[in-house]
This record gives C-alpha cells, structure tokens and sequence, in this order.
C-alpha cells in the first residue's frame, strides 16, 4: 500500500505519559501506533517521530526543524501532533514559506489530556485531522475537537480550553 499521508509527531500532552516516581507528565515513546492500532486505520500512513516535546519548551530551532521535515516530505498531506500551547505558533511557522509547501495540506491537532491517562480527546482529534488532511485544500489549518480552523484565524482560549476563530 502506497504511503499518502504523513504523521509527524512533536510530542505534546497526547504523547505524555505518568510518571510515577516523580509525579510528573513526562515522554517515554509516541503513542500514535497504539491510536492508530485501535482506531483499526487502513490508511497509509507513514509516521516520523520529529521530536517528543511539551510545546512550552519549543523554540524556533525546533520550529524549524518541524518545517524542514514538512519540506523533505514526499506526502502531499500532512498530519502533525503538536502540544496545544503553542500550535498556533508552529502552525504561522509553517505559513511563513507557504510557496515552499503550497501544494501540501497540513493539519495540527493535539490533545487536553494524554492519551494514556484516559478519558483523552487524542484518538477524537487524530481522527478528526486524518480525515481533514484527506479532505480540505493545500493550507494549514488546526483541527481540535471536531473543529477545523485555518491556521492564520485561530487561538486556544485558555480559560475555556478550547480553540476558537479570531
């Protein structure tokens, strides 16, 4: 089966995991294979782990290397896990050199809690952002909780904890 849709993996609460000795929310592996073995996805996806980061310890290196790894893709659509506090920032990354990627569709999405505590939004949204990624045109947009917005008219309200349109 012929990959058509990159999964690039940056981390993010989705991907984060207990850690009970310290208490703390911490990276081990991506969970997105697990996700994806659940959901029972036929799709052909091919899956690249970018970095394991909290989106809060992001910094333009790693915004750029996110960018490169969206130029050197051969797929034309893209999905990205990202954390959700600086999506926004990742995604306008990204539509700086849009001439660069014009012919892509790539689509963030993430989760308010990991997938491994339970009760997660991650197998919702990355659902959410496959199917977008087959469906909507080249751009960049941010999927969360089966909402699609485009990437250039968005923010996450953080009293509410959910994305809204500027």
């Amino acid at each position: 089966m012929k990959t058509n849709i990159a999964l690039l993996i940056c981390g993010g609460t989705l991907d984060k995991d207990y850690a009970p000795i310290s208490g703390e929310l911490t990276f081990s592996q991506t969970h997105l294979p697990e996700i994806l073995n659940q959901a029972n996805s036929l799709l052909a996806i091919r899956q690249q782990v970018v970095m394991l980061k909290d989106s809060l310890e992001m910094d333009a290196t790693d915004r750029d290397m996110l960018h490169q790894a969206c130029l050197n893709s051969t797929e034309q659509k893209i999905v990205i896990t990202h954390g959700t506090d600086t999506m926004t920032l990742s995604a306008q990354r990204l539509i700086q050199d849009m001439t660069q990627l014009a012919n892509k569709t790539i689509v963030f999405t993430g989760a308010m809690r990991p997938f491994r505590l339970g009760d997660s939004d991650a197998s919702f949204n990355l659902g959410c952002a496959l199917m977008a990624a087959q469906t909507v045109p080249a751009g960049v947009w941010i999927t969360m909780h089966g909402q699609l917005f485009n990437a250039n008219a968005v923010h996450k309200n953080r009293a509410i904890g959910q994305f809204e349109t500027l």
